[in-house]
């Protein structure tokens, strides 16, 4: 009996569902930096074995929107919670329990599988703390499994995907035994990039960054790679290319590294700055990057 299903991973900013996410696929599919809003889209992941294809999707953190891509994001979020056959919330020892109610709401008011994952357990003092925890999240969630982790120490991965697998439904699969991701080759340059400007820069800069590939051309041996990252304001771009090109320098060399590794390639990249005022909050902008469907 071959067993197929949709395991969507929801949860606040900065708990750790990336990490989850790429732990349980195996592979680095969701770009990991300590700054909240780190992924803008639904990503899925696919791990396949003869009896079995589990679809994993990384979602947005839940927060209150204060422009349109934040609309989008939070969209990413919820029709994770419509269309799943067994959700993932994913909390940690930090955050207060309740916080973002609303959203919480809507998981305990779902019939579907929930699993509580109550990750960074690591830096908890004591059996204590965590039992309180684990008490707290009943009270919330009283449907819910609960399942501590250290997704970071890979600490209980394997009970919860033990877990995961004996909730999946009977299925044939939904993708091809030999896919890993829905997203094109296109979308992990992105994300690539996006991922070094978040670590290359500070405050509100990456926020206001999106990154776009209008070339890819591959060869046996080589890919060659076009981008432009697109900003906000003329001050912005400044900061972005830095003092005699330097810092856009270093984002692209670290960018190269990790899509050559991506890709096991050797790749050429150029970067290009461009600014659009504004483009979180046109409409026409967030569709052309991928954030808004027709």
């Amino acid at each position: 009996m071959h067993k197929s299903g949709f395991v969507n991973i929801v949860g606040n900013p900065n708990v750790g569902k990336s990490t989850l996410m790429n732990s349980l696929v195996g592979e680095r599919i969701s770009i990991i930096t300590s700054k909240a809003q780190t992924t803008r889209h639904r990503i899925m992941g696919i791990v396949n074995t003869d009896d079995m294809q589990i679809v994993y999707s990384d979602t947005p953190g839940v927060l209150k929107p204060n422009y349109k891509l934040q609309e989008s994001m939070l969209g990413f979020s919820q029709s994770a919670l419509v269309d799943a056959d067994v959700l993932l919330y994913v909390t940690d020892t930090v955050e207060t329990p309740d916080k973002n109610a609303d959203f919480l709401e809507r998981v305990a008011q779902g019939n579907i599988p929930v699993i509580v994952i109550i990750n960074k357990i690591d830096l908890l003092k004591g059996q204590a703390e965590l039992e309180a925890l684990v008490d707290k999240w009943k009270e919330l969630l009283p449907q819910a499994e609960i399942i501590p982790i250290s997704a970071m120490l890979r600490f209980n991965i394997d009970n919860l995907l033990k877990r995961i697998q004996e909730l999946l439904p009977p299925s044939p699969p939904f993708f091809d035994k030999d896919a890993l991701t829905d997203k094109p080759a296109r979308f992990f340059v992105n994300e690539i990039i996006r991922e070094k400007i978040l670590l290359t820069y500070d405050k509100e800069i990456p926020y206001a960054c999106e990154v776009a590939v209008e070339l890819f051309k591959e060869s046996d041996k080589r890919i060659d790679i076009s981008a432009v990252i697109y900003v906000e304001r003329d001050s912005q771009k400044g900061i972005i290319i830095g003092k005699g090109g330097t810092a856009i320098k270093r984002v692209g060399s670290l960018a190269r590294k990790d899509i050559e590794a991506f890709f096991d390639k050797q790749v050429y990249l150029q970067l290009y700055v461009k600014v659009e005022k504004d483009w979180r909050n046109r409409e026409n902008k967030l569709r052309n990057f991928g954030y808004v469907n027709d």
